[in-house]
């Protein structure tokens, strides 16, 4: 499989929005750009796996992606939060 520079930037900026999305909703310091944009690719892959799973399904195109990662990046930055606490929030 062979991706295209264009998609690969579409990556990255979804990357990008959705870990940005996520640290403002969480309310954490983030994780500067890199790490936002690799909090928003991993919520990305969480939100594919787990929204079909359950049945859920918003839509396409961008708008709907960025969501689905947003969602995802959420949930995955307050597992950490709550590893990282030790359970608390």
């Amino acid at each position: 499989m062979q991706m295209s520079n264009e998609g690969i930037l579409v990556i990255l900026f979804v990357g990008l929005v959705a870990g940005w999305l996520a640290g403002k909703i969480v309310r954490g310091t983030g994780f500067g750009i890199i790490g936002d944009i690799l909090v928003g690719i991993a919520g990305a892959l969480v939100a594919s796996y787990l929204f079909p799973k359950l049945g859920i399904h918003l839509g396409t195109g961008l708008v709907s992606e960025i969501i689905y990662s947003a969602i995802g990046a959420v949930v995955l930055l307050l597992i950490v939060r709550l590893l990282r606490t030790g359970g608390r929030f």
